[in-house]
């Protein structure tokens, strides 16, 4: 499938226009089919749902807890490539959906998108959808004819994790981290623009109600591949959930 990469490294990637309206959105109350990131350590379940008991509070206070800080590195020799051609069904590492026939954007959107249409004769290339974006709150009608209305986010932004110590990966390890679905969420186009490369000091989603799920999301990812953040993000990702 041919792909345009956007410049961005959390951006998503447009795809051939395929005919028909562009995406439209409208508020909505909240998806019922999003997940907690603490019910889904892996990444395999839809959305990011709020986290709002204080017992929640407290687990996530306590995993943001572990992860490690230290500066941000120099962003020199960075380029999306060193994390693998978006968005590539073969990471190495094991990562759920990899080698399944299906790239990793699509299959982001088959996890969190709704009324799915494919193209003819494909289970895999979705075309149209509906999409409760948890970063706005937002339902977003998308069509592939105008892909970037909904971009992948890598939450943990991909030259983020160059700067915190991905430059001295192995090309394996990067394209993990690029493609695991822990690490992706399918979003609202222009409010993945506004996020680029930043951490959860410089940015936040507009939706309040998930911005400790969004600092946990962060955290996980950072754990399990052992990336710090910056003193500052992990102040932020506490002070999101009540700490």
């Amino acid at each position: 499938m041919a792909t345009a990469v956007l410049v961005s490294g959390c951006k998503g990637v447009a795809s051939p226009a395929d005919g028909g309206p562009s995406g439209s959105a409208v508020s909505t109350a909240g998806d019922s089919r999003a997940v907690s990131p603490l019910d889904n350590p892996d990444g395999t379940k839809p959305g990011l749902a709020a986290i709002t008991s204080s017992a929640d509070m407290a687990k996530a206070r306590s995993l943001i807890g572990r992860v490690a800080t230290k500066g941000r590195g120099p962003k020199t020799g960075y380029e999306r490539d060193e994390f693998g051609y978006a968005w590539m069904d073969s990471a190495p590492g094991g990562i759920p959906f990899a080698h399944n026939g299906c790239d990793s954007r699509n299959d982001l959107l088959k996890r969190d998108g709704e009324r799915l249409r494919f193209r003819a004769g494909s289970d895999c290339v979705v075309t149209s959808m509906t999409l409760h974006d948890p970063y706005t709150g937002k339902t977003i009608a998308w069509m592939k004819s105008h892909a970037t209305a909904v971009q992948i986010d890598h939450v943990m932004p991909l030259s983020y994790d160059w700067q915190m110590g991905a430059s001295h990966w192995t090309k394996g390890k990067r394209e993990d981290i690029a493609n695991d679905p822990l690490n992706l969420i399918p979003v609202d186009g222009p409010t993945n623009g506004a996020k680029s490369d930043s951490g959860p000091a410089t940015w936040l989603p507009p939706n309040k109600r998930i911005r400790c799920s969004y600092a946990v999301r962060f955290a996980q990812v950072s754990l399990k591949y052992g990336l710090p953040v910056t003193a500052a993000d992990k102040r932020t990702m506490l002070t999101q959930c009540g700490g």
